[in-house]
């Protein structure tokens, strides 16, 4: 079930099979545009909610969609202080942030209805799209830009991407204020930049590392070169995934790839195959312990808080975990302390530390379920205690393909794709 699929698309690759649709209940959004572009959409979408916040009732609550944690943080910080001015006009509000790296406390705080006589103001992240229902919403104004995931085969980076959303997105933002009554939605771009648009977002198997999905494929016995995808990678990157299954010793052979035994091992892993390779090295290495927990790190949420406001008050009270041996060294050290603190005093402990709770307990059932799946295969434990050159070389033998020198000009530049690091 879907709001967003693409309903022909998925018919027609399986046999043209039925749809059924579910028709949801929405009110009319009222839809404004821009009468020029602007470059710098923060501005324009902080103008926009002053203008609403003049003329709106108090109980219409307003959506702002941005990209990011610093985009938002800037924006909510911007609200703030522009309503201590006397002048402005209009009611108490109450402003509140969404993102994914924030505590789940914060994030709650979204459903909670304003008090009396105030507004709501909601900054957000594409979450807010789809993903939850947030009631009392009247307005939207959509920033129109959007931070997504993408890999470049060529250089072997994959990164966060701030562009233009689609008009699938634009149309899913659009109906957050027509949930429970009539509503409207500004839109920080013109007519003409909204037809320009494309009619949806590319599916993620065309922009994301395919090292995953081809270790599985193969390890069903399936040519990745000649799958039936319903969205069809690009060559180029099927070809750099296989590429570096050889690397990692998963395949003999690119042209006829079949899985040694390393790779059908590391295809049990519901994992990255470089970081199953870690794993696979820990128990040549003795390092077992330290390398589950450093690829649970590795496979999860970043697990840092650092609130706008007090980067450098965070940084310092974490002084005491950072390791020159780098910052996977680094995690291993909160791990192992977080995991020291009693049940009781742990709430307290990620505040003082600004560690997101929420995904620390996360990292810790991750590295469970890989412990778990190596007790299955006969794996045994081990440790390296504080010899970190040897949890180095392990993790090594699954990342060297991030291995960079310095050259003359003190760049530092990729071994593997001579991508400027």
């Amino acid at each position: 079930m879907s709001a967003t699929m693409d309903v022909d698309h998925f018919s027609s690759y399986f046999n043209h099979c039925k749809a059924v649709y579910l028709e949801g209940r929405t009110y009319p959004v009222n839809i404004y545009y821009t009468l020029k572009p602007y470059d710098d959409y923060q501005t324009a979408c902080v103008a926009t909610f002053f203008k609403i916040h003049r003329e709106a009732p108090p109980n219409f609550d307003v959506l702002i969609f941005l990209t990011g944690q610093e985009e938002i943080e800037a924006v909510a910080h911007q609200i703030r202080t522009m309503s201590k001015d006397p002048e402005v006009e209009g009611p108490p509000m109450k402003i509140f942030t969404l993102y994914a790296a924030q505590p789940s406390a914060q994030q709650l705080n979204v459903f909670q209805p304003a008090p009396e006589g105030n507004r709501k103001v909601i900054i957000s992240t594409n979450i807010a799209e789809t993903s939850v229902t947030i009631t009392g919403i009247r307005y939207v104004i959509d920033g129109g830009m959007v931070k997504v995931r993408s890999f470049h085969p060529s250089t072997g980076l994959e990164m966060l991407k701030v562009q233009r959303i689609s008009q699938e997105q634009a149309w899913q933002r659009t109906g957050r204020a027509g949930r429970e009554s009539e509503g409207s939605c500004y839109r920080i771009y013109t007519s003409s930049q909204f037809e320009l648009l494309s009619k949806a977002a590319k599916p993620e198997i065309q922009r994301v590392n395919l090292n995953s999905v081809v270790l599985q494929l193969l390890s069903l016995g399936v040519q990745p070169q000649h799958f039936d995808f319903m969205n069809k990678p690009p060559k180029d990157a099927i070809e750099d995934a296989l590429e570096q299954m050889k690397w990692l010793g998963a395949i003999h052979d690119i042209a006829d790839a079949k899985l040694t035994e390393a790779g059908r091992l590391m295809s049990k892993f519901p994992l990255d195959p470089r970081f199953s390779k870690i794993i696979l090295s820990a128990q040549k290495y003795g390092c077992m312990e330290e390398a589950l927990i450093i690829v649970a790190f590795l496979s999860g949420e970043s697990v840092l808080l650092n609130p706008s406001n007090r980067k450098e008050q965070a940084k310092n009270v974490r002084q005491k975990f950072y390791s020159g041996y780098g910052d996977h060294v680094t995690l291993l050290n909160i791990y192992r302390e977080f995991s020291e603190v009693g049940q009781s005093k742990r709430r307290v402990w990620c505040h003082q530390h600004f560690i997101n709770m929420r995904n620390i307990i996360n990292i810790q059932k991750i590295r469970a379920q890989l412990e778990e799946i190596c007790n299955s295969f006969n794996i045994p434990s081990s440790s390296c205690g504080s010899q970190m050159d040897i949890l180095r070389k392990c993790l090594l033998s699954g990342l060297f393909m991030n291995v960079a020198e310095v050259r003359k000009d003190r760049q530092y530049v990729t071994i593997s794709g001579s991508s400027r690091a």
